[in-house]
């Protein structure tokens, strides 16, 4: 089968760059890569037939120029960026190139949640029961939830459960919106307290025809964004398989009412209560979680892109044509601190290893795939989006999936930068993903509603971990050795001696020694250690973890007082609310951050007077990084 195109530019780095480099290679296409200065040496960067230098990832003119220059003769947008806006797909064609999407109008339509709610109501399609943004609150059916008509991913939403939280929902909302898509228009809808977010791959043909490779569920959320999805979404019985059925049939019918073309995501919510589903959005691109569905289907997303692009069959057949099989459960893994309220993380990433990928289905007919762009020694920044990469299993069923994806995230080891890693695999393994679908199961809001850390979703042991990285240290001491200098414990007239480690022992029972228990085994918890002269850095159960030996000379008074505002994670000052002298009240926002789209609001942590500013709007600032103090006020 010959190639749709001779060349093909990327609009996009990291992981998803990579991914459509890797069909493009399959389909003998010569690849262009776009990449800022910031980015010269990355993966996606080099990994490209050619590169080409750009500003910014968001400068449609710049990348269009690139993709020219390099006789591109298709443009691809992935995701995020630039991939869902109309004026860059309408100034790729009017450069005579080929855009690997729906046309701009659709975008345009499907784009914003405004528009494409307006096409399900004309479709036929449920939606949610929506409010003026201008009424009053007092007349609406709380909860609702204020969420930004552009873009996606979470940014520029809000949930609102009392009337006087609507007035700051919208500022925030209006505020975050501007910030990430540049347009800060917002819907307000009835916000269902137990729903499950539930979304149909469809993919248009030239001929019209639009095609569905089924659903995926996406429930497990925090914050309105995703951390772990699965295809197909789960059903129980036989009334929730034809209640899909009805899902999948609305999707298509909608896409095929707009004129769809190419691959794209119809999203709903499913209220549990009721089973019944209703539009939310329509994404027009390529999903993060598309592998999922790829696993089940057998299809390669991105080969139908260009084929249907080209204007080509993609030869996958009629809808009665398509085949699935087995269940897939995809993990993202972030840079940020999941156990600290999910902030983001920054630093170099100085050991990465991934699960080894297994293709065809391996032991128990389990394949593991793992989409990065993440390698040892690589610099990670707040400048762009926290994911690493995505972790993929396919099983013959969904418990099997689940087992296999536990398995692989603690094969995922990340040294280095605090990861969520730990965080994931907690999360599958626990009783509420177990349950998802069920009453009591998992649903979008559960993540927002348990305690992170608590009975719920409980945070790794520190102890147990300690004495997993102790054990491990003393058999590598002891392997060490040979002879009569063997640390093997012999003492005369006396049981062996244990092997004590002061600093790195859990914390022992008063009156006893830090002794490092004989039947503790690292064997298949402990993933990469590395030790230095007064450190140790461990992967235990996914969950990274670093000892540090305590330094005897250090101060033991804190550096700075109770009243002492550091970044609780790397970013930018946006706003400083406050001067020196100033008299504030507990709980007063005196300073906002933001990185990685995030907004933070930093709050005075008692009555009184600020005496110090370090803050700067615009400043960028490390974590830890001293920003106000607020002393007492005499």
């Amino acid at each position: 089968m010959t190639a749709p195109f001779s060349s093909l530019l990327v609009a996009n780095r990291g992981e998803i760059a990579l991914r459509v480099f890797r069909t493009c290679a399959d389909l003998g296409i010569r690849t262009v890569a776009v990449a800022t200065p910031a980015d010269a040496e990355a993966p996606h960067a080099r990994a490209a037939d050619r590169t080409v230098a750009v500003d910014s990832y968001l400068d449609a003119t710049a990348v269009v120029a690139a993709a020219v220059a390099a006789g591109a003769e298709a443009v691809h947008p992935g995701y995020g960026f630039l991939s869902e806006n109309a004026v860059f797909a309408r100034a790729v064609l009017d450069a005579g190139l080929v855009w690997v999407g729906p046309s701009p109008e659709v975008i345009d339509l499907m784009g914003r949640k405004d528009r494409a709610r307006d096409a399900a109501e004309a479709a036929g399609v449920p939606v949610v029961p929506a409010y003026p943004v201008d009424g009053d609150p007092a007349g609406f059916d709380l909860p609702v939830l204020v969420k930004a008509a552009a873009g996606g991913g979470g940014k520029g939403m809000r949930v609102v459960r009392r009337v006087e939280e609507y007035a700051d929902a919208l500022a925030a909302a209006r505020r975050e919106a501007a910030a990430s898509f540049g347009d800060d228009t917002l819907l307000v809808e009835k916000y269902v307290e137990r729903g499950r977010h539930v979304e149909v791959q469809v993919l248009g043909l030239a001929d019209g025809t639009v095609l569905h490779l089924r659903d995926r569920d996406c429930s497990a959320q925090r914050r309105h964004q995703k951390v772990l999805e699965e295809a197909p979404a789960p059903t129980r019985s036989e009334a929730e398989a034809t209640a899909a059925e009805a899902r999948w049939t609305d999707a298509a019918r909608l896409a095929a009412s707009v004129g769809y073309v190419g691959a794209g995501t119809v999203e709903l919510l499913l209220d549990v209560e009721t089973g019944r589903h209703y539009f939310l959005e329509m994404n027009t691109r390529l999903q993060v979680e598309h592998p999922v569905t790829e696993l089940i289907s057998g299809v390669d997303l991105v080969a139908a892109q260009l084929r249907v692009a080209a204007g080509e069959d993609p030869g996958l057949g009629t809808q009665d044509d398509l085949r699935f099989a087995g269940h897939a459960m995809e993990a993202r893994v972030y840079a940020e601190d999941a156990w600290g309220g999910f902030l983001p993380q920054a630093g170099t990433a100085t050991h990465v290893a991934w699960p080894t990928e297994v293709t065809g289905g391996g032991s128990g007919g389990v394949t593991v795939r793992v989409d990065h762009a993440l390698g040892s020694g690589q610099r990670i920044t707040t400048s762009y989006d926290p994911m690493l990469g995505k972790v993929v299993v396919h099983a013959p069923d969904r418990e099997s999936a689940r087992a296999a994806l536990v398995r692989a995230l603690e094969e995922t080891a990340v040294l280095g930068v605090v990861t969520n890693t730990g965080f994931l695999r907690a999360l599958a393994a626990s009783a509420a993903y177990a349950d998802l679908g069920l009453p009591g199961g998992l649903d979008t809001s559960w993540l927002d509603r348990v305690e992170i850390g608590g009975p719920d979703l409980p945070a790794p042991d520190e102890a147990a971990a300690r004495a997993l990285v102790a054990a491990e240290l003393a058999r590598r001491d002891a392997s060490a050795t040979r002879g009569p200098f063997a640390l093997d414990g012999w003492r005369s007239a006396a049981a062996p001696a244990p092997h004590v480690v002061p600093w790195l022992a859990p914390a022992p029972v008063a009156g006893e020694e830090p002794v490092v228990p004989t039947d503790v085994s690292p064997a298949g918890r402990l993933g990469v250690l590395r030790r230095s002269a007064h450190a140790v850095e461990a992967v235990v159960d996914g969950q990274r973890w670093r000892f540090e030996e305590p330094d005897p000379f250090a101060p033991t008074a804190a550096a700075a007082g109770d009243g002492a505002l550091a970044a609780p994670m790397p970013g930018t000052v946006t706003s400083v609310a406050v001067g020196e002298g100033e008299v504030v009240e507990a709980g007063q926002v005196l300073v906002t951050m933001e990185a990685m789209k995030m907004e933070l609001a930093l709050r005075a942590p008692f009555d009184g007077v600020v005496t110090t500013v370090v803050a700067v709007v615009g400043r960028q600032v490390a974590l830890g990084d001293l920003l106000l103090e607020v002393g007492a006020d005499a």
